[in-house]
């Protein structure tokens, strides 16, 4: 079985039937992640793996802390002895250091996961953050004002969302702007 193949397999198991919501958005991801193959190399399957993957600390059967990008890369890494470059970018998806800091956990991230490449950590910044909770694709504007709404701007997920906005807009920004220059240059960067 081909990673890909694996991750979506593992993901629908863990999220389908609890969450259908949470997998719709992680099937939405994926897609978004398949986008950007034109800027990614031999990493675009790296990516789409963990993009379908990077929300699977939300099912109940493996959450611990409360804190998914943890949960998650955790159950990775010690369950399933996943790709550890696959691991990393669910652990630190969608600046999650920020949230880890809010939730007092920031050691225990960067502790046990080290970050991925630049390059692909804005990439499934991207991927994330354009895609809606019901999978369809959003402008990263509405997706931070979706979950400030869903969420409270008082709540500690949407403190980490209002810290982070910046970081992700300027990702997002990045890997457009990767797009476009691969789009004149016809190869992946």
């Amino acid at each position: 079985m081909g990673l890909t193949e694996w991750a979506y397999s593992l993901s629908e198991s863990l999220l389908s039937d609890p969450l259908p919501r949470r997998w719709a958005h992680s099937l939405g991801v994926a897609k978004r992640a398949r986008s950007l193959s034109p800027i990614l190399g031999d990493d675009a399957e790296l990516l789409e793996a963990a993009a379908v993957l990077h929300d699977i600390g939300y099912s109940p059967a493996i959450a611990a802390t409360g804190f998914h990008p943890l949960d998650g890369a955790r159950f990775l890494r010690e369950q399933e002895q996943a790709n550890e470059r696959v691991v990393s970018l669910v652990a630190h998806h969608s600046c999650a250091l920020l949230e880890a800091e809010e939730r007092g956990l920031r050691g225990a991230l960067e502790g046990e996961f080290e970050l991925e490449r630049p390059e692909l950590v804005d990439a499934l910044v991207f991927c994330d953050m354009t895609t809606a909770p019901d999978g369809t694709p959003t402008t990263p504007s509405d997706r931070l004002d979706e979950i400030v709404q869903r969420y409270g701007p008082g709540t500690i997920v949407g403190r980490f969302i209002q810290r982070a906005a910046p970081e992700i807009h300027a990702a997002a920004r990045r890997v457009e702007g990767r797009l476009v220059q691969a789009s004149a240059d016809g190869q992946p960067m």
